[in-house]
């Protein structure tokens, strides 16, 4: 990939290049904080919500690269359009136990069904947003996976050396008597490649495309109101 494109804008590299690295220094102070056991406050070391962490970059770098990408012109076709479909991706996340419904999957699904469902069903409401703006779809599946191919990396040495961090933590329902190669598939690499990369997609393009539709509002509220009250 070049530095920019023919046209001299920045390339998808070089627009994630700075929020990649922001992302990825947050991730390795959340972890020298639950190693060093930091303030629990802001460092958990169990399957709970952290305030240093990565998953709240997604929404507010979803609005930088959507400001960045309609200020060089690559802006949505279509305000609701950008709008409408991540929309649709959140309602399927939202409605996933009504899908399984729908789908008869609610009965007793194994450990390994349950994974699977949850992950596609990330990935297709990530997919479903495509339409709307598929530059900021590019550009937030490549910051999705710059972010979460770290934490993957991370965990692989946080569950084969017992760190006591929430990265080599193993849910309750987990098999017994399965292989670490098969555990770090399942609880690490799959999830964090899939499902964490679906939603930050997903979060990416509805926070940034309503970013983007609020910064047109407050441009054109200007020259709405020179028509409104034209000189004299």
């Amino acid at each position: 990939m070049t530095a920019t494109t023919s046209g001299g804008k920045l390339s998808t590299r070089q627009l994630i290049l700075i929020p990649a690295a922001f992302t990825l220094a947050v991730t390795l102070v959340r972890l020298v904080g639950e190693l060093r056991h930091w303030s629990a406050s802001w460092f958990t070391t169990d399957m709970g919500p952290s305030i240093v962490a990565i998953v709240w970059l997604a929404p507010v770098f979803g609005a930088y690269f959507a400001l960045r990408l309609a200020r060089r012109g690559d802006g949505p076709r279509s305000t609701w359009r950008s709008l409408l479909f991540p929309l649709l991706g959140a309602a399927i996340v939202m409605r996933q136990g009504t899908i399984a419904s729908a789908l008869h999957l609610t009965s007793t699904p194994t450990f390994y069904q349950r994974l699977v469902y949850v992950w596609a069903v990330l990935a297709v409401a990530a997919l479903v947003s495509l339409p709307g703006w598929p530059a900021l779809f590019k550009t937030m599946a490549a910051y999705a996976y710059a972010a979460r191919v770290p934490v993957a990396i991370i965990m692989f040495f946080a569950m084969r050396g017992n760190w006591g961090t929430h990265y080599g933590l193993a849910p309750s329902d987990l098999p017994s008597g399965i292989s670490f190669a098969s555990k770090y598939l399942w609880i690490a690499f799959l999830p964090q490649l899939v499902f964490w990369v679906g939603f930050t997609v997903l979060a990416g393009m509805l926070f940034g495309s309503i970013a983007a539709a609020v910064a047109r509002l407050v441009r054109r509220a200007p020259r709405m109101e020179a028509q409104s009250f034209p000189a004299k």
